[in-house]
């Protein structure tokens, strides 16, 4: 989340108005994540009871195509009982409007606080609760590739340029010999589904160990299982200091395994999809970092950060998983 384009009051009371939520009492922009403009929307109905919605404004990364996948989907999962906020259609029944040539979308208020420093219980439970998103997806009758894939990143990265790479940090160049090495894993005879593909800490709401609310599925696509339960692994796995928190590791596999045991092939193939996943968030955030205006309200996150991690995997293997 974050805010590049700026809305003024009357520019957004008019566009709530067009929603059966009542007239726009206050709206505060939220600075968090690199792709979307968004806003804590706050409404008041004819009894004065406060309503609370995300609306986002798609800046970034997403077609006006998929938003019928993306808004589909969260409207699909939460009919189903998952955790998930469902879109707010507006007056005349649809998903999302265009304001100044770009979609806006209306999401539901989820209460609960993204875990800063999760711990087992809480990883166990997001584990149980993505096998349940890919349980629940199963008869979703749409689809989207996924644009974020292995060969996507080499993409990027070799389009990004080992000189800028180099002026964010002399030693992500590096990175473009494995990032060749992950295009070559092939996870077309793995099991599929819907898979959330971006479930960082901030995309998950809590209280206490109980999951609330998953969010912000803009990079959400159909593929692998074992590459949304991988990219969950390297995102919330390791503290601030790139240390690896073995107990949430295996807790998060754990409460996956709940609901759906992995299979041979998806367990054989987890360290080299891990290491996948880093190269993954290693391209977009130099990408990210690259292209971000110096003037928007967003924060940049760093790419190395990755790096870290993708070493760890490189280094302890099959071990990280037995």
């Amino acid at each position: 989340m974050a805010v590049y384009t700026h809305l003024g009051a009357e520019e957004l009371a008019a566009l709530i108005a067009h929603y059966p939520v009542g007239e726009l009492v206050s709206a505060k922009g939220i600075a968090e994540g690199v792709s979307n403009s968004n806003w804590l929307i706050e409404t008041a109905g004819s009894d004065g009871a406060g309503t609370r919605f995300i609306l986002t404004m798609y800046e970034r990364r997403i077609e006006l195509e998929d938003l019928p996948y993306f808004l589909g989907l969260l409207d699909h999962l939460s009919a189903k009982g998952c955790p998930v906020p469902r879109t707010i259609h507006d007056n005349d029944g649809a998903s999302f409007r265009m304001l100044d040539g770009k979609a806006v979308a209306l999401i539901e208020f989820l209460p609960g606080v993204s875990p800063a420093q999760p711990d087992a219980a809480q990883a166990f439970a997001v584990g149980e609760t993505l096998a349940r998103i890919h349980a629940a997806s199963a008869d979703f009758p749409l689809s989207r590739a996924n644009t974020m894939g292995f060969a996507d990143n080499l993409a990027c990265l070799e389009k990004c340029g080992s000189d800028a790479l180099a002026s964010i940090n002399a030693d992500l160049p590096a990175m473009l010999g494995p990032a060749r090495e992950a295009a070559a894993i092939d996870l077309a005879a793995l099991p599929q589904a819907q898979i959330h593909a971006d479930l960082f800490c901030d995309n998950v709401l809590m209280l206490g160990s109980e999951v609330t609310g998953l969010i912000d599925f803009y990079f959400a696509c159909s593929g692998a299982m074992a590459l949304d339960l991988a990219v969950t692994h390297a995102a919330w796995c390791f503290d601030d200091a790139g240390n690896y928190r073995a107990p949430l590791g295996g807790a998060l596999v754990e409460g996956y395994e709940s609901v759906r045991k992995l299979t041979s092939r998806e367990r054989e193939l987890l360290p080299q999809i891990a290491k996948g996943a880093c190269i993954r968030f290693i391209a977009s955030r130099a990408e990210d970092w690259l292209d971000t205006p110096d003037d928007a309200l967003v924060t940049r996150k760093d790419p190395m950060q990755f790096v870290a991690r993708w070493r760890f995997y490189d280094a302890q293997g099959a071990d990280v998983f037995a």
